[in-house]
């Protein structure tokens, strides 16, 4: 059997801010299986809920060291549909009130890092084959293995699994931190972290040590070899290309199951798609615009931010309000883009809806109301709106990059390749005249985007597969 811990700073349902989340809350379980013994460690956060909290054991406690610090570690665990989930209690670190964002977090992330190593060491219930770490918070696990514990028994053998799910993100601080925090300063760590004289890269250190790098889609993994995708860090991926590869994030099938989701005022599948005409016709009524099944809506959920290519839509509005559509968005982010949708919300309401919140809810109503999906990203590392919506039999329009290349194409959505609004505007007009010109052709789109495969069992494969290659 080979034995997987599963390191990251947040997993659903205990916590989650992002895609991250989703992802350590859905593959372990995924990947898990007779030969694979998959469990997940975490860091115990003050915003898990408190009905988890009350049913974690408590296993042991253990001595942290962090450069001149020992650090107190409280270790818990509780099993979650079947996968052992394990906390790292440190209230100093973990009872704040946000999960990152603190003035601290470079020492809060290279304690959960060092106390993941530590755990292996004092817990005395689980030596694994492989360590599989994810994003900046998880990165100084691979370099601190190599150069503070590979000489320890215990240690020999494990190898290092290394995912990034978004680069622009990287754990950037003084070169301070290098011995005073982490006690690497007189090892070759010292000058592998730096990206300049005096910045110390975590994440940069991560790819250098780990055994294994991956992203979260294969298109992904091309990209950030490239100045414009790479971060700073193309000549790095460059250089570790060939244990670079990248696997596709899934989704849930039973959380986003329209025939069979709570939360949309009425079920359906490919076989009875009259009934999304309904949930569009309810939709329309909530949102304030013109109720009418024959003029497409277009809809966007997301955070309202410059990656997701809101430059374009913001540029498009006036193109959108000459043509036979509707639009609404559903998010909170940038306020030039709020701004932005709200005047167009206000000035023409029967084709404008605005909601300026963040509302799961909403969300699921949009995507079994919706016809388009608009992700038209800057750049995107695997994307889950657009594997939700063609669930939805909502038919995504995004553009060629990252995860949303390698999951939208002609039989199943729309897509331009230059981030620039004219080829965007050009996309737009084609899902139009499809919609309006041959209704035939839009429902075989529709039906082969709700039978497409982008469950956690396909990815679930593919890491089986890599964590076999490395053994």
């Amino acid at each position: 059997m080979i034995k997987v811990l599963f390191a990251a700073f947040e997993a659903a349902p205990f916590v989650k801010t992002g895609g991250l989340g989703d992802v350590a809350g859905s593959l372990p379980g995924a990947v898990s299986s007779s030969a694979f013994d998959v469990r997940v460690i975490l860091p115990k956060l003050s915003a898990i809920p408190e009905r988890y909290v009350k049913k974690m054991e408590f296993v042991t406690s253990f001595s942290v060291p962090l450069g001149w610090r020992n650090q107190y570690c409280g270790l818990f665990r509780l099993k979650h549909k079947g996968i052992m989930y394990y906390f790292l209690d440190n209230e100093y670190y973990f009872k704040r009130d946000n999960v990152y964002g603190e003035f601290d977090d470079g020492e809060r992330v290279a304690f959960f890092s060092k106390a993941v190593l530590e755990f292996i060491l004092h817990a005395d219930e689980f030596i694994p084959d492989i360590i599989h770490c994810n994003d900046w918070h998880t990165a100084l696990v691979p370099v601190m293995l190599r150069e503070q514990y590979k000489e320890i028994p215990e240690f020999a053998g494990i190898k290092t699994v290394f995912t990034i799910h978004n680069l622009k993100y990287q754990g950037k601080y003084s070169e301070f931190v290098i011995g005073d925090i982490c006690g690497l300063e007189n090892t070759a760590a010292a000058a592998q972290l730096l990206s300049d004289e005096h910045t110390a890269n975590y994440l940069q250190g991560a790819v250098i040590y780990s055994d294994r790098i991956t992203t979260v889609s294969p298109s992904y993994a091309e990209e950030i070899r490239m100045p414009y995708y790479g971060e700073g860090l193309d000549w790095l991926f460059n250089r570790r290309k060939d244990v670079l590869s990248g696997i596709l994030n899934g989704i849930d099938y039973r959380v986003w199951d329209p025939a069979k989701d709570k939360k949309i005022p009425l079920n359906y599948d490919a076989s009875s798609l009259a009934k999304k005409h309904k949930n569009k016709l309810l939709l329309q009524e909530e949102l304030g615009l013109e109720f009418n099944k024959d003029i497409p809506l277009f809809v966007i959920i997301s955070r309202l931010t410059e990656q997701k290519g809101l430059d374009l839509v913001n540029y498009l509005l006036p193109e959108f309000q000459q043509r036979s559509m509707q639009f609404a968005v559903l998010g909170v982010g940038d306020k030039k883009y709020e701004d932005a949708f709200l005047y167009y919300a206000d000035i023409d309401s029967q084709k404008f809806s605005a909601s300026i919140k963040f509302d799961g809810e909403l969300a699921r109503r949009m995507y079994a109301g919706a016809d388009v999906l608009l992700m038209p990203s800057r750049f995107e590392p695997c994307g889950l709106a657009q594997m939700i919506a063609m669930r939805y039999g909502t038919l995504p329009l995004v553009r060629e990059t990252g995860g949303l290349k390698d999951t939208v194409h002609k039989n199943n959505g729309f897509s331009f390749l230059n981030f620039n609004a004219h080829d965007m505007l050009y996309a737009v007009d084609c899902a139009l005249d499809i919609w309006f010109n041959r209704k035939r052709r839009w429902r075989a789109m529709q039906k082969q985007a709700m039978t497409e495969d982008y469950s956690w069992k396909a990815s679930a494969r593919e890491y089986r597969k890599l964590y076999r290659e490395i053994i």
